[in-house]
C-alpha cells in the first residue's frame, strides 16, 4: 500500500488542515504535474549524452595534431574499442550495439515495470529507478576516467541503465492520470509530454560543454541531477489524490454519476451510435434521485476507491486499440530514437559541420520541433475527439519531410534549423500522443469497468512494444549508414509508412463515427 512521506504528512498537519478543498487540489495537482515533468525530464536528460559522445568515441583524426609519438597511427584520437579495427572499420556498429544494449534492455523490462507498478508505491518504485539511474548513468562515464578500454564494461553500464530506466513512464503516466483524469486529456498529456524533448535537450547542452575536454562528466553531471531528483520524488512524491483525501477523477467518472438535471437526461447523439441514440429514445422517462443520497454515494466512490485487482497481460491486450497502437508506436518510436541517438553524429559527418559540439547543439532543434510536435498532436486530438486519424495525418507528411531535410538540410544552418523543427514537429507528435493521451485513455477504458489498475499495464505494453523498435531503429542505423545515409532515411520513411498502415482500421471507425455523429445532428433551417 502507498503511504505518505514524512514530509507531506507535516504538510497536511499544518497547511492543509486550514485550506479549502478546491484550492488544496489545485495546489497538489499542480505540484504533481510539476514533479511528474521534472522526473521524466531528468530521465530523458541522462539518455542523451551518449548520443553526443559518439562524435569523440570514433572520430576524424586528421583535422588534429598527434603526440610525437603517434605519427604512424591515423586513428590515435578515437577511443578504443570505439576507434577503427585493424581489420576493418566497424566503429557505427559497435556504437549500435551500445545504443541496443540499453534500448532492448529498457524495452523488455518495461513491460515486468508496469506489472510491478501496479503492485508497489510508485513513490518509492520511481525514486529507486532514479537514483540508479543515476548511479549507472555515470558508470559509463567513470570509463573514462579509469581508461577502461572493454567493450563489455561499456554494455553492461547501458544494460543496467536501460533496466532501471523502465521504472520512469509507466510510474509518471500513472501518477498524471490519477491527478487529472480524462477531460482535455490531450492538451494536458501534449504540453507535459514536452518533458521528454526538454530532457533530450538538455541532456544535450550539458553533454556538448564537457565533450572535447572530459566526455566523463558528459554523463557524470546527468547522473548526479537524476538521482538527486530521486531524492526529491521520495520525499514529496503523491501518487494518488486519496492519500491526502482528495477525489481521484477517475473513480469519479467511473463511479457513481451525480445527480442529472432534465438537460443533462435527453439523449446526446453527437456521443452515441445509432443503436444507442435508439435506446435511450426508448427509455427517455425522468428518474428520480434523491440528491443527497447520490451526492454522499459519489463522495463515497471518489475517497475509497474500490480495492481493484491488478490486471494481467492477456487481459489488457484484450483493450479496443491497445494492440494497433503498440504496433504503431513500434515503428513511430524506431524513427524518433534513430534521430535521439544518431542525429548529432549524422550532422558531424557533413563536410562543412561546426565541430561536435556545434553539431550537438544544432540537433537540439529536432526536440524544439518535437515540443511543438507533441502540443499540437493533442490539442487537435482534443478538438477532433479522433487520436488516430490525428496521428495518420502527422504520418502522411512526415515521409516527404524526412527526404526534404536529408536533401536540403546541408544546404545552410539557416535551412537545416527550420527543417530539423518540422521534421521533429512530424516525427513527435504522433509518438508523443499516443505514448501519453493514448494510453491513458486506452489505461481507462470503459471495459475495464473502473479498474484503476489497469493504467500502468497498458502503458507499459505500449511503450514497451515502441521501446523494440526504439531498439530496432539505431542498432539498423550503425551498419546501413556505411552504405550511405540515404538509405538510412529511407529506412525511416518506410517506417513511417508501416506506422500508417496499422492505424487504418482505427481511423475508418473514426471517420465512420464522424460521419454518424454529423448525420444525426439536427439541421437548422435557413
Amino acid at each position: 500500500m502507498a503511504r505518505l512521506p514524512l514530509s507531506v504528512q507535516a504538510i497536511e498537519s499544518s497547511y492543509c488542515v486550514r485550506t479549502t478543498p478546491r484550492k488544496k487540489q489545485t495546489a497538489y495537482s499542480t505540484w504533481i504535474w510539476v514533479l511528474t515533468f521534472i522526473t521524466y525530464c531528468a530521465y530523458h536528460m541522462s539518455r542523451k549524452p551518449i548520443s553526443v559522445v559518439k562524435s569523440v568515441l570514433n572520430q576524424n583524426c586528421s583535422d588534429m595534431t598527434p603526440p610525437d609519438n603517434t605519427t604512424n597511427n591515423t586513428h590515435w584520437c578515437d577511443w578504443a574499442p570505439f576507434g577503427k579495427q585493424e581489420d576493418g572499420d566497424n566503429s557505427a556498429s559497435l556504437l549500435s550495439t551500445v545504443d541496443s544494449s540499453f534500448l532492448f534492455a529498457y524495452a523488455v523490462s518495461m513491460f515486468l515495470s508496469g506489472m510491478v507498478a501496479e503492485r508497489i508505491d510508485l513513490r518509492i518504485f520511481l525514486s529507486a529507478g532514479m537514483v540508479l539511474s543515476g548511479a549507472f548513468c555515470a558508470m559509463f562515464g567513470l570509463g573514462y576516467t579509469f581508461k577502461i578500454h572493454y567493450l563489455w564494461f561499456y554494455i553492461l553500464a547501458q544494460v543496467l541503465s536501460g533496466l532501471v530506466q523502465s521504472t520512469g513512464w509507466p510510474g509518471v503516466v500513472t501518477c498524471m492520470a490519477n491527478w487529472f483524469g480524462k477531460g482535455k486529456r490531450g492538451l494536458i498529456m501534449g504540453i507535459w509530454n514536452s518533458h521528454t524533448s526538454l530532457g533530450n535537450i538538455l541532456g544535450t547542452v550539458i553533454a556538448a560543454s564537457f565533450v572535447t575536454e572530459n566526455w566523463a562528466l558528459s554523463f557524470i553531471i546527468p547522473g548526479l541531477i537524476i538521482a538527486a531528483l530521486g531524492v526529491l520524488v521520495f520525499f514529496f512524491m503523491v501518487p494518488d489524490p486519496s492519500l491526502v483525501s482528495l477525489p481521484n477523477p477517475n473513480n469519479k467518472e467511473e463511479g457513481v454519476s451525480p445527480p442529472q438535471t432534465r438537460r443533462q437526461r435527453l439523449p446526446n447523439f453527437a456521443d452515441t451510435s445509432d443503436e444507442e441514440a435508439a435506446s435511450l429514445l426508448d427509455h427517455e422517462s425522468p428518474v428520480n434521485y434523491d440528491d443527497k443520497t447520490k451526492e454522499a454515494q459519489a463522495t463515497e466512490v471518489e475517497m475509497h476507491p474500490r480495492d481493484d485487482k491488478a490486471v494481467g497481460l492477456k487481459q489488457a491486450l484484450a483493450i479496443p486499440g491497445v494492440v494497433e497502437f503498440s504496433l504503431c508506436l513500434f515503428f513511430a518510436k524506431l524513427v524518433s530514437y534513430t534521430f535521439l541517438y544518431w542525429l548529432p553524429y549524422y550532422i558531424n559527418s557533413k563536410e562543412d559541420s561546426g565541430g561536435v559540439e556545434e553539431s550537438a547543439n544544432l540537433s537540439t532543434f529536432f526536440d524544439v520541433g518535437g515540443i511543438i510536435g507533441g502540443i499540437l498532436a493533442g490539442v487537435v486530438s482534443d478538438y477532433s475527439g479522433m487520436s488516430a486519424s490525428t496521428c495518420s495525418v502527422m504520418l502522411i507528411v512526415a515521409i516527404p519531410m524526412m527526404f526534404v531535410y536529408q536533401t536540403f538540410g546541408s544546404v545552410s544552418n539557416g535551412m537545416n534549423i527550420f527543417l530539423l523543427i518540422l521534421v521533429g514537429i512530424l516525427v513527435n507528435g504522433p509518438y508523443a500522443l499516443i505514448t501519453t493521451a493514448v494510453s491513458a485513455d486506452l489505461g481507462t477504458h470503459k471495459s475495464l469497468k473502473g479498474n484503476a489498475k489497469a493504467l500502468a499495464t497498458v502503458t507499459a505494453i505500449i511503450d514497451g512494444t515502441g521501446s523494440i523498435g526504439a531498439a530496432v531503429g539505431p542498432q539498423l542505423a550503425g551498419p546501413i549508414s556505411n552504405y550511405g545515409w540515404s538509405y538510412v532515411f529511407l529506412m525511416l520513411m518506410v517506417s513511417d509508412l508501416l506506422a500508417l498502415l496499422l492505424l487504418t482500421r482505427l481511423v475508418m471507425r473514426e471517420v465512420r463515427g464522424w460521419y454518424s455523429k454529423r448525420r444525426q445532428q439536427p439541421h437548422t433551417p435557413l
